[in-house]
């Protein structure tokens, strides 16, 4: 065994055996709790078709349904019911409705008719207990019970999914069935149960829970685990980690959602044990898939694995940017964000929502995309385990009202951050307990300018984030010009505010090219830029040049569609014919997101564009790589 490894699951096994009944909870840098928002624009809009179309438009008792009947041995119908509630506990806290409330209520009623004498909740049959996806559903059942009751206080359903963790312990811990030998890809499915075993331990202080967290990272370190914290700190790359040819099994450990979702929950735990090679481990993780994994759009994956994918994106893949991964890899960048207070997961959070979020995302907000590739046919995917959903369409509105959230935040010393720049009105409570309202004025990112009218009486330090890609920003408060701000940090502002004060921030959003091998690609602020055949009026794969200066590219507004939230026309040399084409081209594209929404094979769209291969410049060393 690794010195190293050695070294870590001592660490782990201390940290167990030492803990002390109460452990002071770490505070995140960041605080959720105090403001409430409320978004239109393109972003409040899509959450508002969601909430309707997909939310309340549920049955609860068909999400019920399979909990009724204890036949199964391998499929994972017990995962939609609790990924539909935490979505549903979401939209209740952005915006709460009677209609929403009544949902919950029977969702949760019906849900705890099934849970037997023993705890169980789940549709496995006995002598499948552990198998496949059983301890995952349970995980996901306790998960949506836990977040309504904190929104409710309903203690009915605290005490059930006490009583599914208390059943659970009687199968698998210390003496009993290794966890980490149970489910699918190296365990990492079973013990992601570790996040809401981590948020029973808050919501009740009973130790057993924590004792069980603890349990469950010291097995990730054995050699049946998957190492998860050992690997990471070793930077071993998460496309390498137990690589297996039987895809769909325990074998395989590089499963992007699963681990993820382990991460998740360790970061969850670091809060209470304060041990920092926990979160060491997850940030390093995240730079990992952050530079080697997430693509231009901001997601991953392929046939929901990880595959060295940055380096591969402009290869077509079967199966790619899971909406699973895209979530959750946003999830995990938003409680590491919260924690650390880096904006380089704050820009993370803000391309993903509006390119592979955005993307997978029917028009009409009633349906979510499986996968969605970088070119080609927009497609909804599978419905699985025969029922009329399926894992991406109970996941995608999670991503969606996170949002909410993450657009503005209190942190220490009065400070107010703000994330996500869209037309919104919001209220903070500060650490001094005086109260706060923004109004912000804009049409970001079609638009580079952002007003915010703010209404308050005391000293409060304002923070703004300026996305790693604005080279230039400028920010006036009253008409008076402020210092220029720094890309990639929040431009603090300090000063005692008063009702009527105007801020006004400019970002840059100048066509951005980016080059990947033998191919370009175009953004503009957070935004993909994308061919689509409806705008060409036929093939769009044919071989561009752009004509680019210093990586910038002049982007000219194109006619509004209907069918089109942002298009725009780039100069390009397109083809190989040059002496027929015509020289420069104005070539147009659209929003990667807007980009295919046909839903069908009238409009094929790519985002990566073939370069043409110009022999003179190899030997000036000219050529594009």
């Amino acid at each position: 065994m690794l010195p190293s490894l050695t070294k870590t699951i001592a660490l782990l096994w201390f940290s167990l055996c030492c803990m002390k009944n109460t452990v002071a909870q770490r505070q995140p840098v960041l605080d959720t709790a105090h403001v409430r928002n409320t978004l239109s624009g393109h972003i409040g809009n899509a959450i508002n078709k969601c909430i309707t179309n997909r939310l309340l438009a549920e049955q609860p008792g068909y999400l019920v349904a399979p909990f009724r009947k204890r036949t199964e041995t391998s499929m994972w119908q017990s995962e939609f019911w609790g990924k539909w509630m935490l979505s549903m506990t979401a939209a209740y806290r952005y915006a709460p409705s009677p209609a929403l409330k009544q949902k919950m209520e029977e969702a949760v009623k019906g849900l705890l008719d099934t849970q037997t004498p023993d705890g169980y909740i789940g549709n496995y049959a006995d002598t499948a207990h552990l198998k496949q996806w059983d301890i995952w559903g349970r995980k996901y059942s306790m998960l949506g019970l836990i977040h309504y009751y904190n929104i409710t206080k309903d203690n009915n359903a605290l005490d059930a999914a006490s009583r599914v963790a208390d059943h659970l312990l009687t199968e698998t811990g210390p003496g009993k069935i290794n966890i980490v030998t149970t489910g699918n890809y190296r365990g990492m499915a079973s013990s992601s149960i570790l996040e809401p075993m981590v948020l029973l331990y808050k919501a009740t202080g009973d130790k057993k829970y924590l004792d069980f967290a603890n349990y469950i990272v010291a097995q990730w370190e054995t050699t049946a685990g998957p190492q998860l914290i050992s690997k990471a700190l070793q930077k071993i790359p998460v496309a390498e980690r137990f690589r297996s040819n039987n895809w769909w099994s325990w074998e395989n450990g590089q499963k992007a959602y699963e681990m993820m979702s382990c991460y998740d929950g360790l970061l969850d735990l670091y809060l209470i044990t304060q041990q920092p090679e926990q979160l060491e481990a997850v940030k390093a993780v995240a730079e990992h898939i952050m530079t080697r994994e997430i693509n231009i759009a901001g997601s991953g994956s392929a046939y929901e694995c990880w595959y060295h994918g940055n380096a591969m994106q402009t290869q077509a893949a079967y199966h790619t940017m899971e909406t699973c991964v895209t979530q959750t890899w946003m999830k995990l960048c938003f409680n590491l964000y919260r924690v650390t207070g880096d904006p380089i997961y704050a820009d993370e959070i803000e391309r993903s929502a509006y390119n592979a979020l955005l993307c997978a995302l029917t028009p009409d907000g009633a349906s979510f995309a499986q996968y969605s590739p970088l070119e080609g046919y927009r497609y909804t995917g599978e419905l699985q385990c025969n029922m009329n959903t399926s894992c991406c369409i109970a996941n995608g509105p999670r991503g969606l009202l996170m949002l909410p959230s993450f657009a503005a935040l209190t942190g220490k010393e009065n400070t107010l951050y703000v994330n996500l720049y869209t037309n919104s009105y919001y209220t903070a409570k500060l650490a001094n307990d005086k109260q706060v309202s923004i109004q912000q004025l804009t049409n970001y990112p079609v638009s580079d300018s952002i007003v915010l009218m703010v209404d308050a009486d005391t000293d409060m330090t304002l923070a703004l984030r300026i996305p790693s890609w604005s080279a230039v920003s400028s920010i006036r408060l009253n008409g008076q010009s402020m210092p220029s701000p720094v890309a990639g940090k929040y431009a603090l502002i300090e000063r005692r505010w008063k009702k009527g004060d105007r801020l006004c921030l400019k970002l840059d959003l100048e066509g951005r090219v980016v080059y990947n091998a033998n191919y370009v690609a175009i953004m503009r602020g957070p935004v993909v830029l994308a061919r689509d055949s409806r705008l060409e009026k036929g093939f769009p794969d044919d071989v561009a040049l752009p004509m680019e200066k210093n990586g910038r590219i002049p982007l000219t507004p194109l006619t509004h569609d209907a069918n089109r939230w942002m298009a725009f026309s780039a100069p390009f040399v397109r083809g190989i014919d040059l002496k027929n084409a015509g020289g420069v081209v104005q070539l147009p594209l659209t929003d990667f997101s807007s980009a295919g929404n046909d839903w069908d094979n009238r409009s094929r769209f790519r985002v990566w564009i073939p370069l043409p291969l110009d022999v003179k410049q190899i030997g000036a060393g000219k050529l594009k790589q």
